[in-house]
């Protein structure tokens, strides 16, 4: 018979670590990765299919990308001070109207440049308050001991939504169009904002009134700058982001264009890295690194190869067997860096760090693909792939001179609660900021 003490275990079909909060925030990416990557392509056909070119195509992706830039650090401040949910819920509001609008004008036809970056510019400066938010709601929800596993089946499906999205955004475009494809992403996010605003937030202690918005981008400055390995990796990513940015999106279509056979075969590649990253999580539900920022680093080499298969080229069948290999490697270094900073960092900080984190991993991303150009031009379309790979390997390798990315180790559940710090609020952000971005 069986006791009733075994009764709610054998009930329950989720492990302990995937809690209520957990679950939503799951659920909430997948249905926002499935709208938005569809949306990204929809977006750039929309330029086009108005009578926009290649040039206009990048000046609607810039002016996504800048607004992201310039506001990620106060983003990060406004989550570690208002409840991390409520900007969630904002952003995603302020996505579903931009994008919403945005779809009713390339619906209603001729819609101009400026409104389609102005749009853009709005839908990414919704994203520069909700990420470091997310991230920060994200690591606060999960247990020390389960959080490699936790993380791992989080990008595990917010991959898998992103490829599917991708595709299904793809094949929505081509039978019906690019602003169907942007009404189906606002509503996403419609969802999404739905279902983020049932997270609970009672665990996490109110926030102490502080001496304003810039005593609050000072102090989580001075978290980030007083440790070496988090300041070190995260300038390491600053560089390796803009080489790796500048080669899949400016060199590798031309390459696939001049001397793979078309767009076909790039596509492929792309597939494959997607398919990589999944693999990549799967290893990391089971693999556990005890030197988590050893083994992370040591997986940004490969980040390496796809610019040398590019330089050579290899063949499409060993560029995207280059390309799935990446794909898992990174993803052994993000599972183990959102360890590590779930581990290392105050709850209470949680989102100022992690702007910082993403404000220098994409500061030069833009900078980087509006000089692949004239890179190009002056050494010539190899010499810049083969320049990418050097500078991804000197930068990696330099980072492993610092002796907490060598050293740092993963802590115990036991461990991790005796020496968690004395600043966190309660027993409850305590265990949680002892448990943890790119």
């Amino acid at each position: 018979m069986t006791s009733p003490a075994a009764a709610p275990r054998r009930i329950s079909r989720r492990p302990e670590w995937a809690g209520r909060n957990y679950t939503l925030l799951t659920a909430a990416a997948i249905v926002t990765n499935l709208g938005t990557h569809g949306a990204l392509i929809a977006a750039a056909f929309a330029v086009l299919q108005a009578g926009g070119d290649g040039s206009d195509v990048g000046l609607v992706a810039a002016a996504r990308t800048l607004p992201l830039v310039l506001f990620l650090l106060i983003g990060g401040a406004v989550a570690d001070r208002v409840p991390r949910h409520r900007v969630m819920v904002a952003a995603n509001a302020l996505n579903c109207v931009s994008q919403g609008a945005f779809a009713v004008l390339v619906l209603a036809g001729d819609p101009q440049l400026w409104q389609m970056m102005l749009l853009t510019a709005l839908c990414g400066t919704g994203q520069a308050f909700f990420n470091p938010a997310a991230e920060g709601m994200l690591l606060s929800s999960v247990s020390g001991e389960q959080a490699n596993r936790a993380f791992a089946l989080f990008r595990m499906a917010m991959h898998g939504a992103g490829i599917g999205g991708a595709a299904l955004g793809g094949a929505l475009i081509a039978a019906f169009g690019p602003g169907w494809v942007l009404a189906v992403d606002a509503a996403a996010f419609a969802v999404a904002g739905a279902l983020r605003a049932f997270l609970d937030v009672s665990h996490i202690a109110p926030r102490e009134p502080g001496g304003g918005m810039l005593s609050d981008l000072r102090e989580g400055w001075q978290e980030f700058v007083g440790r070496p390995w988090l300041w070190s990796i995260v300038a390491q990513f600053s560089v390796v982001v803009a080489v790796v940015g500048a080669a899949e999106a400016v060199y590798g279509p031309l390459v696939a264009r001049d001397e793979l056979g078309g767009a076909a075969p790039w596509g492929l590649a792309l597939a494959a890295f997607g398919v990589g990253t999944l693999g990549g999580a799967l290893l990391m539900m089971r693999w556990k690194p005890r030197r988590l920022l050893l083994a992370g680093t040591l997986c940004v080499f490969p980040l390496a190869l796809p610019s040398a298969a590019l330089a050579v080229p290899l063949p499409v069948a060993a560029l995207a067997a280059v390309m799935f290999f990446s794909g898992i490697a990174i993803e052994v270094f993000g599972v183990s860096w959102m360890t590590t900073l779930h581990q290392e960092i105050p709850e209470e900080k949680f989102s100022r760090v992690s702007a910082y984190d993403w404000f220098g991993s994409v500061a030069m991303l833009p900078l980087a693909t509006a000089v692949a150009g004239p890179v190009e031009s002056l050494f010539g379309r190899h010499e810049a792939l083969w320049g990418c790979a050097a500078l991804v390997v000197v930068v990696t390798a330099a980072v492993l001179f610092v002796p907490d990315v060598r050293n740092l180790t993963r802590r115990t559940h036991e461990v991790a609660k005796a020496v968690a710090p004395a600043s966190s609020a309660s027993s409850a952000d305590a265990e949680g900021a002892a448990g943890r971005l790119g």
